[in-house]
């Protein structure tokens, strides 16, 4: 992608940013708490729940640190410009397993939001890839680890 631009719907984008605002206020301030607590235990060197409060700390400032980057190179998703006749990032879109006649149902998203347990698929997975650009009717064919797997396109929703 241009200038590693992070593709996002308008849900995912304010989804960030509330984990954003959380870090940074109620986490900073509760790790502040158990940093002040660990130093009040004395010697450092041997301190469990100090070294642990400071590998949190890390690692939470390093989540910010990858939060903030995201934001600024954010571009949203207009579902106003999403075309419900073909396949684009933002659709909704109901497939049929043709091999075990079952349905799925997936919203293709940027990669930054892609959750599988909340059936939100990238745009950038092979079934993703396949999907982009595809009708109703049309039958998708995806390479996956235990063979190609045969999807129908059901339906596209905005």
């Amino acid at each position: 992608m241009a200038n590693d631009e992070v593709i996002l719907t308008q849900e995912g984008l304010e989804k960030l940013e509330d984990e954003l605002r959380e870090l940074k206020t109620v986490k900073r301030k509760e790790l502040a708490a158990r940093l002040k607590l660990a130093i009040s235990y004395g010697d450092l060197k041997e301190n469990s729940e100090y070294h642990s409060a400071k590998d949190d700390q890390a690692f939470m400032e390093t989540r910010i640190l990858i939060l903030e980057k995201m934001l600024t190179k954010a571009r949203v998703i207009n579902s106003d410009n999403i075309d419900s006749n073909k396949v684009s990032i933002g659709s909704t879109i109901l497939l049929n397993d043709i091999e075990f006649a079952e349905k799925i149902e997936y919203m293709l998203v940027g990669p930054a939001e892609a959750d599988v347990a909340d059936n939100k698929i990238s745009y950038e997975s092979p079934l993703g890839k396949e999907l982009m650009g595809k009708e109703v009717g049309s039958v998708i064919h995806v390479n996956a680890p235990i063979g190609i797997i045969k999807y129908e396109l059901l339906e596209i929703k905005i």
